[in-house]
């Protein structure tokens, strides 16, 4: 039986990517931190099939220990500081987690077992003030964030690792991929949550930043397939991971509302508040190279993904109403 490491496992992508390997007849060893509030929420269904270690990607020490005892075959780095607007407001912990977090488990690995297969979540914000449209794996990087610098630090060491010590090093260069299970901090299921909340009767606006700003958006769950591809080629490599299409927040809010029989322009508000120090421009990824060599394509389309977000979080406030719950 294979065994796979995830660090991040609490995550969307984590709880994705357990529910793919334990359907590919994984053993899952999920890191969590030694924290006195964990959030299993994602992973509830499926815990009982997961063995959860206590580790910190900022403690190298736990790390080598965690490789020595459990010995995976491949480790999935999904942890990380990932919100944008907080990098701003946290970027030295930002930095810590999301670029020397990699280098501390790349070189756990090193030490304790070379063999090990390691996949590092790279992001599109690496690209930021894009040089080209659409990117690739080509494309020079010119992050417009803290959290976007620190990416562009843990995809290079990355391939750092992977050219010095020979490691199967690879790093999966996601665009935006959402599902019910994002957090409600990220304008997808911030604006899916809300028209739920709307329908329901129990909120009449929603406020946004910049309604102009576009993003390639994908399903979560298609991406963690690309991931697992990644690791089972014969030799190591990064990949861009994207639809190739984009949308603005405006038509995500046409999409969402328009799903629930709404009208957007009745209820969105433009705030300032929300609005980023620097933007990044037009985001939007060409996966021409994972088509070919991992044989990869998106199976849910933006509008389908949309759709399946409003529909969960109206399932999930319909049941907190009968429940007496009304906290947002």
């Amino acid at each position: 039986m294979k065994k796979a490491l995830i660090t991040g496992i609490t995550g969307q992508d984590g709880s994705y990517l357990a529910e793919f390997l334990l359907a590919n007849d994984y053993q899952v060893m999920g890191m969590v931190r030694r924290t006195s509030t964990i959030n299993f929420d994602r992973i509830r269904h499926i815990q009982d099939k997961i063995d959860i270690v206590q580790g910190d990607l900022l403690d190298q020490i736990s790390m080598l220990d965690i490789l020595q005892e459990w010995r995976p075959h491949e480790v999935y780095n999904l942890a990380a500081q990932s919100f944008v607007p907080t990098s701003w407001k946290q970027p030295v912990l930002t930095g810590e987690f999301t670029a020397l977090g990699v280098t501390r488990l790349l070189d756990a690995i090193r030490l304790v077992d070379p063999n090990i297969r390691f996949y590092q979540a790279s992001s599109s914000e690496m690209f930021g003030k894009v040089r080209e449209v659409p990117q690739t794996e080509q494309t020079p990087f010119y992050p417009r964030s803290p959290y976007g610098v620190a990416k562009v630090y843990g995809h290079w060491i990355t391939v750092n690792y992977r050219e010095s010590y020979n490691l199967f090093a690879c790093s999966g260069i996601l665009f935006n991929h959402e599902s019910p299970r994002r957090g409600l901090e990220f304008v997808t299921h911030k604006v899916t949550d809300t028209v739920a909340r709307i329908k329901l009767g129990m909120a009449n606006e929603l406020r946004l930043g910049n309604l102009d700003a576009q993003r390639d958006w994908g399903y979560a769950g298609d991406y963690v397939r690309a991931m697992w591809l990644m690791l089972q080629q014969p030799n190591p490599d990064d990949y861009v991971i994207a639809t190739g299409k984009t949308h603005s927040v405006r038509e995500l809010c046409e999409a969402a509302f328009g799903h629930a029989n709404l009208d957007w322009r009745d209820f969105v508000v433009v705030d300032e508040r929300f609005l980023r120090p620097a933007e990044v421009d037009q985001l939007v990824g060409d996966a021409t190279k994972a088509h070919q060599q991992l044989g990869w394509e998106p199976d849910v389309t933006f509008q389908e993904l949309i759709q399946m977000m409003v529909d969960a979080d109206l399932k999930a406030w319909k049941k907190r109403l009968q429940n007496g719950d009304t906290q947002v």
